[in-house]
Order: structure tokens, then sequence, then C-alpha cells
């Protein structure tokens, strides 16, 4: 066999199978290539072809040729962690633990289906309907809608609206423009959100913080209009005109004027001291002392003195006048002017909000807003110390012991109570259209308090608990027929349950050196405030027994699952 004989088929493979031999050898003492590898190709088989290495799939895990790559609808090759699977056809997913598919009935409130959305984790929350309201193709400006989400948030959390309803409404917003995979938070004066994209992507956080707070429900409802607007699939609003509502919303004026304030204190102070015995001259006494302490907390604000220091100056001038008819021995009963000057001032809306956050699990909110009521408690106990002490040594003979309320005049405790419900909804800055019903409602709740104290001989406290739940109740269910806040429908209705003569007497005793009896006076107070708090959101739950909200399919209604001890 000659040397062409013994050469490869090609250059390409003779460079690839070929060494070259060192010396001479049979037939190959000139030196050149020769095959000597036992790998070498045999003779007549084509040479393979050459491959790009660095192209070529090595991966376990690549696709077999010839298995078609199921493509997403659209054309979007790029999925995300909280997408559902490609090939996976089920209509919903339901985790192997058991955990039932949630249905969110549309004919619902919003307030109950993104409540019922909150209470969830975020994995098990279902994706939501496509409502794209912005203008943009590519979908919304995340930091504008999370900029008006908050903005949203501050107005309702500043006017006094519970965190739990403050989370729901934003996560309604966020929800409406496409975030759905949102988280927002909310302390007494922080509000924040976090929205991420895929679990690929950084989030995007934003915060606000609420600086003032002013208690105008007509705002609020306002508001509450906007988000049930934007969660409405067949309303199409913009992120523009969203924004252009929400400024007029901040630049409505107060439906009623300064002056109408102050008179609807004084007629809530004359309204309360009817409530617990006092007669024409006292209802006049304890106006004009009431309105008078409005006078001055509005000077002490505008001078831009803490509410504190505005809490005590108020407190002062009913227990002046009290003190004054006394010591001038004018045959009225001095203590329901105090009384009524008290009912006032005393915190129960700050009170049920604080309770409230603290029994749907918001626990710092609900302690921040409970220390807010002490000091503002502790305000009016110093301005009503103050005077009583001084006029405790004028000489001025006043009864801790004396009997306040008669339960031998209900029509007169009825009306005064349905008076000062009508009172303290001007004074909240509420619509038109929800004062009569609120006055109602405060009406309601002293008739079922005399029943049970005065006719059933029950004890106070539970009197109280109970007439407080009707009252939530009835607020409930008028603000879920409405599609509007429960604040308008439920805080002024409890003004005629507020402890304002149990705290007078407590105050009482302590100015004159009689510890004991001014703290279970003042126990007794904090219990009847608790009791009113408890009892409004207990009738607001005991509402969902008789309302259609999102559930489960085990048909129960998916509370939060907190801390249990374990």
């Amino acid at each position: 066999m000659t040397d062409e004989d013994r050469k490869p088929a090609s250059d390409e493979a003779r460079a690839v199978y070929t060494v070259p031999l060192v010396g001479g050898g049979p037939g190959g003492g000139d030196g050149e290539s020769s095959t000597t590898s036992e790998f070498a190709l045999p003779e007549g088989m084509a040479p393979p072809r050459a491959v790009d290495v660095e192209s070529e799939i090595t991966s376990e895990f690549a696709l077999p040729d010839g298995l078609d790559v199921p493509q997403p609808p659209g054309g979007d090759l790029e999925g995300s962690a909280f997408s559902t699977p490609l090939t996976y056809r089920a209509p919903a997913f339901t985790p192997p633990l058991g955990i039932p598919v949630v249905s969110l009935t549309k004919d619902v409130p919003w307030q109950d289906r993104m409540r019922t959305m909150l209470r969830m984790p975020v994995a098990e929350r279902p994706a939501p309907e496509r409502m794209q309201k912005a203008a943009e193709e590519d979908g919304p400006a995340v930091p504008r809608v999370l900029d008006m989400t908050l903005r949203i948030g501050e107005l309702l959390l500043a006017g006094g609206e519970g965190a739990e309803d403050v989370e729901a409404a934003m996560f309604a917003v966020c929800r409406s423009y496409g975030l759905d995979r949102c988280e927002p938070n909310v302390t007494f004066t922080l509000l924040s959100i976090s929205y991420q994209p895929s679990l690929v992507e950084d989030p995007v956080t934003a915060s606000r913080t609420v600086r003032r707070r002013g208690t105008d429900y007509t705002r609020l409802a306002a508001v509450y209009r906007l988000v049930d607007d934007l969660s409405d699939s067949e309303t199409a609003t913009s992120l523009e005109e969203a924004y252009r509502r929400l400024a007029e919303i901040r630049r409505n004026r107060h439906p009623y004027p300064g002056w109408g304030l102050t008179v609807a204190a004084g007629l809530l102070a004359g309204a309360a001291s009817v409530l617990v015995g006092g007669d024409l001259v006292v209802f006049v006494a304890a106006a004009l002392g009431a309105m008078l302490g409005d006078r001055l907390a509005w000077l002490c604000a505008g001078r831009g003195l803490p509410e504190f220091y505005q809490f005590t100056v108020a407190a002062m001038p009913p227990a002046a006048i009290g003190v004054a008819l006394t010591a001038a021995h004018v045959d009225v009963k001095a203590s329901a002017v105090i009384t009524g000057g008290l009912f006032a001032l005393l915190p129960g809306r700050a009170l049920v909000a604080g309770v409230q956050d603290g029994l749907t699990g918001f626990y710092i909110t609900a302690s921040a807003r409970l220390l807010e009521v002490l000091y503002f408690f502790v305000g009016i106990v110093v301005g009503v110390l103050l005077i009583l002490y001084f006029g405790v040594k004028l000489g001025a003979e006043l009864n801790p012991d004396a009997a306040l309320g008669s339960a031998q005049r209900p029509l007169w405790q009825i009306s005064a109570s349905m008076l000062l419900s009508l009172t303290f909804a001007i004074m909240l800055q509420q619509e038109r259209s929800t004062v009569l019903i609120v006055t109602l409602n405060g009406g309601v709740a002293c008739s079922v308090y005399g029943a049970m104290h005065y006719a059933g001989d029950f004890s106070a406290v539970a009197s109280t608990a109970v007439a407080a739940g009707l009252v939530g109740l009835f607020g409930q269910l008028l603000s879920r027929y409405r599609y509007a806040s429960a604040l308008p429908y439920t805080t002024a209705a409890i003004g005629p349950l507020l402890p304002g003569s149990a705290t007078y007497f407590g105050l009482l005793s302590i100015a004159q050196n009689d510890m004991d009896a001014g703290l279970v006076s003042l126990s007794k107070a904090a219990a009847l405030a608790m009791a009113i708090a408890i009892g409004v959101n207990l009738g607001s739950e005991i509402s969902r027994l008789f309302l259609r909200v999102p559930s489960g399919s085990a048909g129960g209604r998916r509370a939060a699952k907190r801390t249990r001890g374990f």
C-alpha cells in the first residue's frame, strides 16, 4: 500500500485524525503524516460534520427535538411566578391543603370584597379581572397609582376611619388599575404601600405621613364614592379623572360654618344636661358654657396650641358656670350643667376607632389611638379639676352623691338624646342626607338603654353594650345599603351613651380628696366607654350575618387567623 492509499478521505479529516511520524518506518521513512490512532476513521466512511461547540445544546433540561413549545396568548414569552402555568387549563387553583377557592361576588360592596382579599396571603389571592383605567398602552403608571392610593388613604385615616377600612380602600384603588400584588400598611401617622411586579423584578414602595387630622364626614363620604367608582368595572375612570376628583374633594369647604358648629356644641351640651335630669335653666347654662368653651378652643387652635390645651381650656367654662351657680345658691342642678359640658368634649369617635383597630388586629394603631384618647381625657380632667378645686376652696357645696337622670321622663330623655345626636352629627360635618337617619339611630340607642337599665334593672354597662351593638348593627346595614362608610351612621348615634356623669362625679370626688370614690367612678366611666366601643364593633360584625359577603367554597367567612396562643 502506497502513501497515497493511506491518506484520509479529505484534508479536514486528516487534520483531525492524523499525527506525524517521527523517524523511519516501513513505507514511512519520509516523515509524512500517517494515521496511527485506533480511533481513526475507517476507509470509505464519510467524515463527521464539523459543529460549533459553543452553540451546541448540552443541558439536561433542553427541549427534545420534535416537541412543540406551548406559546402563551399574545406571544408574550416571559412568564411570572404569580401567573398561571402555560399548560394549566383549570379555572382556578386550590392548594393541596384544602383552602377553598374565594368567590368575589361583584354585587357586594367593595369594602367586603377587598377586606376578604386582605385577610388572605398574597399567594392565595385570586387574579383580578382586567380593569385598566389608565390611558397608557403599556399599563398604568405605577408610581402615579401608588401616589393617588396614598392620598386617598391619607384622607380616610385623617377623617377617623379604621385602619382595616383604610387598607381595604387602598387595596381597592391599586387593584382597579391592575396592581394586584400590592401590600398596603397603615399605622397611626404613616401609610405605606409596596407593589412587586414579579419575583424577579424590584418592588416599588411609597409612603406618606399624616400630618393633620380633621373631622369632616362629608369629605369622607366623597372619598368613598370615588373609591366605589374606581372599583366599578362598568365605570370608566381614568387616572387623570381620579386625580381631578381627589383635588376637588380636598378643596371643598366644610358644609357648616364655624358659628353653626359653635351653636351645635351649645345645643349638644344643653341636650345632655336635660338627658341627665336638668331643666330649662340648666339647659341654657350648659349651652352657654359649651359655646364659650368652644370659642376659647378655636382661639387656642388659631394660636397653634396642641389639642391637649384646647381640651383643657374648653372644659373650664361649663365647670365654672356650674360652680358659680352653686356658689350663688341658685336652685339648679350644677352637676347637670358640668356633665352637659363634658358631653361635648368626650372623644367618643377616637375611642371607638381605637378599640375597633385593636379588635381587627391593628395593635400599633389601636395603641396610638387609645393613647390619644387618654391625653384628651387627661386634658379634660385637668380643666375640670382646676375649676372644681377652686370652687371647693371658695365654699361651693358640690355634692358628689347627687342623683342624675330620672326614669320618670322617658319622652324628655328620648327627645334630648335625638337632639344630642343631631347636633353631634353637625359637629362631625356630616352630609345633610345622613343627619336624620343618625338622629333616629340615637333615639333607638337611648330607648334600648332606658328599657334595659330602668325598666329591666340591668347594669349600666350591659345596657350600654347592647344599645351600642344595635347602633353598630343599624349603622353597618345602612352604610352597606348606601355603599358608604359606617362612621356617619354610628358615631353621632352613640353620643347619648357617653359616660359624662360618671366622669364628672369621679373628678368631683378627687377634687374633694375622696380618691377611692373618684377612682371607682372613673373606672365605671372607662368600663362604659369600652362597652360602647366593643358594642359598636360587635354590632358591625353581627351585621355580616345578614349580608352577602365573599367567602370560600366551604360557605364560611374567612376571618383573619392571627395569634391564638400557639
